[in-house]
């Protein structure tokens, strides 16, 4: 491919567009691959968990389901936290002020 011949709003397009791609790309490999480690074992008369020990638990491919959201911004109901990882911004200027987190409890 070559980049030269793109407009820069192109390549910035494109630049967006490729993480959610490599993301997706990488789930359907490894669902691919999962599937074929399955198929494998039970030609053989063996199921992948038996092979990975009961202690190992095999995730589904394509992942979990999504998260609950926790937290909401009462005046902004787009503002959303589910109370995982770093604090939103959002929630840290609502704590500077001085309010408290059970306030956005949803």
């Amino acid at each position: 491919m070559d980049l030269s011949a793109l407009s820069l709003a192109e390549l910035r397009d494109l630049q967006q567009q490729i993480p959610a791609e490599l993301k997706r790309r990488e789930s359907a490999e490894k669902a691919n691959v999962l599937n074929e480690v399955r198929a494998f074992a039970k030609a053989r008369g063996f199921a992948i968990e038996d092979l990975l020990g009961k202690e190992v638990k095999v995730k589904a491919a394509g992942g979990g389901g999504k998260v609950k959201v926790k937290y909401r911004h009462p005046q902004n109901a787009e503002l959303e936290w589910t109370g995982r990882g770093r604090k939103p911004k959002w929630v840290e200027a609502w704590l500077a002020e001085g309010a408290s987190m059970d306030a956005l409890l949803v």
